[in-house]
């Protein structure tokens, strides 16, 4: 059998989406980009979020009459044919798992400051090697499993974030002390805008809705839904986050700190369940973006199978509706990724942010080019002011390519020659 299970509704595939987009990013990334914007990280979350923005309505209206599982890959195929949609699709899956991967060293640091035990490499490794295999385990239980604990870990923290706000936002207010907004842009337009090219890959996960279109209801109609209603819930909080944080605690000091948020919220409150709550919550974030990653890798893989430019036996599904076969290569690969780089995060999300362009740069691409060639196409959402949005949104991609570090660059057209190599041997696989 090669078709999914439809199990999600609306609301349960936009968990999906925010579980996908909200995860070290706000946690981490925030203090990182406040050290380089000061203040203005605020407009540094804005144009951030445009510009991931742009490729988030493309891909609502790609979604909205293309409801085959495999988002950026199906796309592409369309719009270009099967060579440059596999090169996609093979970037896009590595991508997940490289973004996973990173995402599961992030939850062992997190883990291991909250137990009190020190963050050894050998920590590191071995926390970032097992949980991944204990997510890939709930995945195979069935994709209603994965998403009803996803949800759970969305609500939580989406809460504290909100708990964020509002505690932070009423200390500022009633204490009238404004002086750390002060100067605004102390390290200039140019420290903004670097802000803005780290903080935009914590818009990047909304793809992930899309990628599972084929196990959504009513997909016509609730994908772009999902994807609109995830990035603009995402936007909101973030916005307001970063509003909040470099009002309670100066930018400098803020941008040194491995927990920005809880720091921040220690100037507001000594509530010790407050402060707990809002420092665990990066615990979840990074769980139920893995648990996203590994849905959206396994939902590639199953993609390009279906199409037999990889092995069939990836387009497998199980008793419960799931390709179980890329599930566990996914959980596998996750955590044989964290022991052989022996937690070198800053290459793993090197790796990932090449991937992460070269995705949004085809999407845009392949909606001006259906456009042409599937102009009858019954599209239930439209992009505005066409063709103006996706061509900013391939601008956007090529600008911030140029903050990519070199190493990125080689070791992700290093992945597309072993991808397409893999590619010619599989065809002659199947001529044989």
């Amino acid at each position: 059998m090669t078709t999914l299970k439809k199990s999600l509704g609306l609301w349960t595939a936009a968990g999906i989406g925010i579980g996908a987009i909200i995860g070290t990013g706000i946690f981490v990334l925030i203090g990182v980009a406040a050290g380089l914007a000061g203040p203005s990280v605020i407009l540094s979350f804005l144009i951030a979020g445009f510009v991931a923005l742009l490729t988030g309505l493309s891909a609502s209206e790609l979604s909205s009459f293309i409801t085959e599982t495999g988002a950026s890959y199906i796309y592409t195929a369309k719009a270009f044919g099967a060579f440059p949609g596999f090169v996609v699709g093979w970037m896009k899956s590595f991508d997940y798992i490289i973004g996973a991967s990173a995402v599961s060293l992030g939850f062992a640091a997190y883990l291991a400051y909250f137990v009190g035990i020190p963050p050894s490499t050998a920590t590191l490794v071995a926390v970032g090697t097992v949980w991944p295999l204990f997510l890939m385990l709930l995945n195979l239980r069935g994709m209603q499993e994965a998403s009803w604990t996803n949800n759970a870990l969305v609500v939580l923290k989406v809460t504290a974030l909100v708990l964020f706000i509002v505690v932070g936002g009423y200390y500022l207010v009633h204490s009238g002390d404004f002086s750390n907004y002060k100067p605004f842009f102390p390290e200039g337009i140019k420290g903004m805008l670097s802000g803005a090219s780290i903080i935009f890959f914590a818009f990047i996960g909304f793809n992930t809705i899309a990628m599972v279109a084929e196990e959504v209801k009513d997909p016509e109609k609730n994908v772009h839904r999902a994807i609109l209603i995830s990035f603009g819930i995402c936007t909101l909080l973030y916005i307001g986050v970063a509003m909040v944080a470099v009002g309670l605690i100066d930018w400098q000091t803020l941008g040194q700190s491995k927990a920005p948020l809880e720091l921040a919220l220690r100037v507001a409150t000594s509530n010790p369940l407050f402060l707990k709550f809002v420092a665990v919550s990066a615990l979840f974030a990074t769980t139920s973006v893995i648990i996203s990653s590994i849905i959206g890798a396994s939902r590639a893989l199953f993609a390009m199978a279906r199409q037999g430019v990889i092995p069939g036996t990836l387009a497998k599904v199980s008793g419960q509706g799931i390709p179980a076969t890329g599930v566990v290569v996914s959980g596998v690969v996750i955590s044989l990724i964290v022991l052989l780089t022996r937690a070198n995060l800053a290459g793993l999300a090197s790796i990932f942010n090449f991937g992460t362009l070269l995705t949004f740069f085809f999407i845009n691409a392949s909606l001006l080019q259906l456009r042409r060639t599937m102009p009858d196409a019954d599209r239930r959402f439209t992009v505005p002011i066409y063709p103006v949005t996706p061509l900013l949104g391939l601008v956007s991609c090529v600008a911030l390519a140029f903050f990519l570090d070199i190493n990125a660059i080689i070791a992700g057209i290093g992945w597309i020659s072993v991808g397409v190599l893999a590619y010619i041997l599989n065809k002659k696989r199947m001529h044989k």
